[in-house]
């Protein structure tokens, strides 16, 4: 929690049945949901627990995102954590998170069509 409050997240308690939760969707979804990097992976609340404590053990709002940086031919840093998760401010959260990784990897054509995120129980909650 120390290193999310320096990085400007809020403050705010985990369950203590969040452990378990991450590693599990971790073995589902263990690659970046954005570049499919192993490397590096966060588990990513959609909707930030702090605002929506009720999603925070809630498999569908999680998406597994990277904190790497991926060369995809621009020179930028892609680190899909911070970019598309927090639209590049982790004081932030990207409420189009899922379109965002869908929009950058049909710009990156090597990369196919993002599934196993169902959008629509997601549009449910968000």
């Amino acid at each position: 929690m120390v290193e999310d409050v320096k990085r400007g997240k809020p403050a705010v308690k985990r369950s203590p049945k969040w452990d378990r939760l991450r590693k599990k969707h971790l073995k589902n979804n263990s690659a970046c949901a954005a570049c499919g990097s192993k490397v590096r992976v966060q588990v990513h609340h959609i909707r930030p627990f702090h605002l929506f404590p009720e999603l925070e053990l809630d498999p569908s709002n999680l998406i597994t995102l990277c904190e790497l940086f991926v060369n995809d031919g621009d020179n930028t840093n892609d680190n899909h954590h911070l970019h598309l998760g927090h639209a590049g401010d982790f004081r932030k959260n990207n409420e189009k998170v899922l379109e965002d990784v869908d929009v950058y990897r049909q710009k990156n054509a090597k990369l196919p069509k993002l599934e196993g995120y169902n959008f629509q129980s997601l549009k449910k909650i968000l």
